[in-house]
């Protein structure tokens, strides 16, 4: 398969260049972004640090030309050396030309070679146009030039800037031109059972060009009412749930397009495989699989949608068991926002208990307990219209933020919750939530990976 090549921006750091780059004169300005690198096998940069260069210490500033200062490029050096990080030199067209000019192109003839000699490692340089769409190419150590394919931004807004056709007007969602664009992504679906079957299938049909598809389990009897395309031959084999499922992408849209991936979340091969997606939807049932999900999220930068669902029961004065509620969720976890773990979806506190659960003699028992319908030993939930309302709310909500649609921001449907038996939707914006500092964010191939010991080289 083609390798795609990316390099990722946070909001924050896009915005802040946007404002630098564009001061409002009509002449060209300059910055440095300093980037990590993911450990997956595509190339992917990760914009870690901006280095704004100011307009009033540039020697030259015209509508088609920019001469700064090399102390500036001394400084990205020093910032990049101590873990051979990326640069790229970023300037604007304030006239809208959204390719390199020969002038950039005699420019970084000759920066490169110094750049490099600095780091030993890739570098480039990009443009950007009024309109805030980037492109961008890096360098070879034979000196031969690699566009990158696509510029992405991960923000509240999910922007895609393929090269060569980012000036096109935007995508309008739930068109063809809108598969145009997924079919350009790779997006990975973690836990691929009740909710995860769901939105894989969902994936699948809307036309994305890669889906990876991680779980460790195999089918089982039980759960044939609610994984999608499983079958009694599947559970019989004990199948593996991913290699189930990859076929049925095969015979839908052919070869090359599902990756199964037979492992936990928590594991090596898995987050190595995942690092290379463009978008990730977390369907796992426990808190260890939220939480690395979410620092997937932050270590490469990458838009995270997390879904649950739960059926909370009571006791009736008879003694009766009754449910309560019939509830789901999904949170959409932009890179450089608040988290999971801001947000209470997981806390230190469950991580610990539900560690100390999967280590009691009466594990199963007490997971089933705890299950989709709370209180109640039930194997087999038919839950199935749960898990499609829920997971189809999941999968709008990113084609709601990468083809806007709402009448109002998507910053104000930072976490979605529903109730059937209450009949009402309610939304916590972004600003809502609490954010800490955020130590893992675009760590990318930093060892350990994530952070976590249990996940370093071995």
């Amino acid at each position: 398969m083609k390798a795609q090549s990316r390099l990722v921006l946070t909001d924050v750091i896009h915005t802040s260049l946007r404002e630098h780059l564009f001061p409002g004169d009509g002449k060209e300005a300059a910055a440095i972004l300093i980037c990590t690198r993911s450990p997956g096998s595509d190339l992917k940069l990760l914009s870690k640090k901006l280095i704004l260069v100011p307009h009033n210490e540039c020697s030259v500033r015209t509508p088609d030309t920019i001469t700064w200062p090399g102390e500036y490029l001394e400084m990205a050096i020093d910032d990049a050396s101590p873990q051979s990080l990326s640069i790229i030199l970023v300037h604007s067209h304030p006239g809208g030309l959204f390719d390199f000019s020969w002038v950039d192109d005699a420019s970084d003839a000759n920066t490169m070679v110094s750049l490099r000699q600095g780091v030993e490692t890739l570098h480039g340089s990009a443009i950007m146009v009024p309109g805030g769409a980037i492109r961008a190419r890096v360098y070879h150590s034979d000196r031969t030039v690699e566009e990158i394919a696509m510029v992405t931004l991960s923000g509240d807004d999910i922007q895609y800037w393929p090269a060569q056709s980012a000036m096109r007007k935007p995508t309008m969602a739930f068109t063809s031109d809108m598969s145009a664009t997924l079919s350009q992504l790779t997006a990975a679906v973690i836990g691929v059972s009740g909710t995860g079957s769901i939105v894989a299938e969902q994936l699948t049909r809307l036309g994305f060009n890669r889906i990876i598809l991680v779980d460790h389990d195999h089918v089982e009897e039980k759960n044939l009412n609610r994984i999608l395309n499983s079958t009694v031959a599947d559970a019989k084999s004990r199948r593996a749930k991913v290699d189930m499922f990859a076929d049925m992408i095969r015979r839908i849209r052919g070869a090359d397009i599902a990756q199964p991936i037979n492992a936990s979340i928590f594991s090596r091969e898995a987050v190595l495989a995942v690092a290379n997606a463009d978008v990730l939807f977390s369907c796992v049932d426990t808190h260890q699989g939220r939480m690395v999900c979410d620092l997937i999220a932050s270590s490469f930068l990458t838009p995270l949608f997390d879904v649950g669902v739960k059926i909370p029961t009571r006791l009736s004065p008879a003694g009766l068991r009754k449910i309560h509620d019939v509830q789901g969720r999904v949170d959409y976890v932009k890179p450089g926002g608040s988290t999971l773990r801001d947000r209470k979806i997981f806390t230190p506190e469950s991580l610990y208990a539900e560690a100390l659960l999967n280590t009691d003699a009466d594990a199963h028992r007490h997971q089933v307990a705890r299950g989709y319908i709370a209180g109640i030993q039930e194997e087999a939930p038919s839950v199935i219209t749960l898990n499609m309302r829920a997971a189809s709310a999941c999968v709008n909500e990113f084609i709601a933020r990468a083809f806007p649609f709402r009448e109002e921001s998507n910053a104000n449907y930072a976490q979605t919750t529903f109730t059937l038996s209450g009949c009402l939707e309610e939304f916590e914006a972004e600003r809502s939530f609490e954010k800490d500092s955020n130590p893992q964010l675009a760590k990318g191939s930093e060892e350990p990976l994530l952070g976590l010991p249990g996940l370093g080289e071995p």
